[in-house]
């Protein structure tokens, strides 16, 4: 099993947690794990995670472009980018009071629900646990469960994720995991995660209604995503000052010059005109962010702007990263990248590594998840 870490100085002075089993009661989840999203549009779910590859992946180097013409960059105006930090910074988030929209069959020691939201002007649905028992003075400790890349026409709420929402549940948490605009009931459109900011916005919606709701503590809420969803969570916490702490598997959570040099398709990064859509399909995130703004090197401030990685030292709790290094959708440096930069900024990490373990860190997921809980309990249920 995995079980490399490395670790960072805590701002507020907190020893390293320890780790902690679930033993028997994780076990059997087993029988009802699901494969869990995955990154972009080339992948789709799985009837149970593939093998993964025997290896770390290699070192991913920046490709090698053409020096670009010179591009003219706009004047830069008052007004941010709504892919900006800044900009998801200016808005308001109110969420609602949640509804029941349906009763789920419930777990092991918690009920379940389909729930619906407001954001945006748009209902928004989500799947919701509830521990049962004695709720405590000031309201169950709660997590914000965000999703990986699930095409959204195949996308439901009840399905993939199974066993990780219940290994939170099932140890005292209000759980919600909402389903992003445009995913199964959810209404507008599923505009992507990368060049659009409507997925953090429905996140922070829901996460302020849930701070609404009688039955939460408000001032226990932690975060927790993987890949596409570790890159909301990311965003998520630079912007809203509340969050406890975060924990992130196989996150998407390099920098916007990062993801254009060195991640998935890099024809942005040569420039305009360097290689156009085929006739009907629209330009991608990167090539319309490209035409518009120019290049990372010819445009740093804007890019920077738009990168969470610029505003880690407004971080408001610790972060626990996870990776296989075997992961051939969300390569290894990203987090590793992540992990030297919250250090810089002064911020508290810890990388576990799993040797040989795939994007969904399939061989020691109930070690990753018992990790996972522990390092809650420590930092949002023990606050």
């Amino acid at each position: 099993m995995g079980n490399e870490r490395e670790a960072l100085p805590r701002r507020r002075g907190h020893g390293i947690p320890l780790l902690m089993l679930l033993g028997a009661a994780l076990a059997v989840l087993a029988a009802c794990a699901t494969p869990i999203g995955r990154v972009g549009p080339g992948f789709s779910a799985q009837a149970q995670p593939a093998p993964p590859a025997q290896g770390a992946v290699p070192a991913v180097q920046p490709a090698a472009t053409a020096t670009p013409e010179p591009t003219a960059i706009p004047t830069p105006t008052a007004t941010p980018h709504p892919l900006s930090i800044d900009a998801l910074r200016g808005r308001e988030y109110p969420g609602s009071d949640l509804v029941v929209e349906q009763t789920l069959a419930p777990g092991v020691n918690y009920n379940q629900y389909i729930v619906s939201y407001r954001s945006d002007g748009l209902k928004i649905y989500a799947l919701l646990t509830v521990p049962r028992g004695q709720r405590p003075a000031t309201g169950w400790p709660a997590i914000v469960f965000n999703h990986g890349y699930i095409p959204p026409p195949q996308y439901r709420t009840t399905e993939r994720y199974v066993a990780y929402v219940d290994a939170f549940a099932r140890n005292g948490y209000v759980v919600i995991k909402p389903d992003y605009r445009g995913h199964g009931s959810s209404e507008g459109e599923a505009r992507g995660g990368y060049g659009s900011p409507d997925y953090v916005i429905d996140v922070l919606n829901a996460l302020a209604s849930l701070r609404r709701w009688p039955e939460v503590d408000p001032n226990r809420v932690g975060m927790w995503g993987h890949s596409m969803g570790g890159f909301v969570t990311l965003r998520a916490m630079v912007v809203d000052r509340g969050i406890k702490a975060g924990v992130i598997w196989a996150g998407v959570v390099a920098s916007y010059p990062d993801l254009i040099a060195r991640w998935g398709s890099t024809s942005a990064a040569a420039g305009p005109g360097a290689a156009q859509p085929p006739p009907g399909r629209p330009p991608s995130w990167r090539s319309q962010l490209v035409t518009e703004y120019g290049t990372p090197d010819q445009n740093s401030t804007f890019w920077a702007t738009l990168s969470a990685n610029s505003y880690l030292a407004d971080l408001p709790g610790p972060l626990q990263l996870h990776h296989g290094t075997g992961d051939h959708e969300v390569p290894l440096w990203m987090s590793e990248t992540l992990l030297e930069q919250v250090r810089e900024a002064g911020g508290s990490a810890e990388l576990y590594t799993y040797p040989g373990d795939d994007h969904n860190i399939s061989r020691n997921l109930y070690t990753a998840l018992a990790r996972s809980v522990a390092f809650f309990d420590t930092y949002v249920k023990g606050s």
